[in-house]
């Protein structure tokens, strides 16, 4: 059994407009940034030293990025990948297939904002994970690592439950 924890969150933000069909994010970049997501877990150490002085060692540690945007276009409404979205999702598919993220699965979780009812919107956000999953598996990613789920209108990326922002599917990568 799959152990799905929210390692690393690769959102895609589900935008209105694109002008380009150009990605924003190289393969090469996306396996750099998710390399070392193998070795995933807290880190844990020992401060020696009073009580003050641990506290400032953990204000002044750098803070970790745990996620990578990528603006991905769907129409209102739809779960059709357009050309942009083809761009993007191309090179996250490269990403994925190359050695170094080879141990990595994926849960490709589809959100909608707040326009439709609670029911509509589930089954609306389950066709856009769908809609990625079937283009990553199209483009040989192999099927046991990704799993598509429909969380609805849950977890607004922005408070207005409205925001096209909202419409939009999360990859959170982990190791099994």
């Amino acid at each position: 059994m799959r152990l799905w924890g929210s390692a690393f969150v690769l959102a895609v933000a589900l935008s209105s407009t694109h002008a380009s069909a150009d990605p924003l994010q190289k393969s090469e970049d996306i396996v750099k940034f998710f390399a070392g997501a193998s070795e995933l877990g807290p880190s844990r150490g020992v401060c020696v030293g009073t009580e003050d002085e641990c506290s400032s060692k953990k204000k002044e540690a750098p803070a970790e990025k745990s996620s990578l945007d990528m603006l991905i276009n769907f129409g209102l409404d739809s779960a059709e990948l357009d050309t942009t979205a083809r761009a993007e999702l191309d090179e996250f598919a490269k990403a994925l297939k190359d050695s170094r993220l080879s141990t990595l699965s994926f849960l490709v979780e589809g959100y909608t904002d707040a326009s439709g009812s609670a029911r509509y919107n589930e089954g609306l956000s389950e066709r856009r994970a769908q809609s990625v999953t079937a283009f990553l598996m199209s483009n040989g990613v192999d099927a046991a690592r990704i799993k598509a789920i429909g969380l609805g209108e849950t977890r607004p990326r922005n408070p207005d439950p409205y925001d096209p922002v909202n419409r939009r599917v999360e990859m959170r990568i982990s190791t099994e």
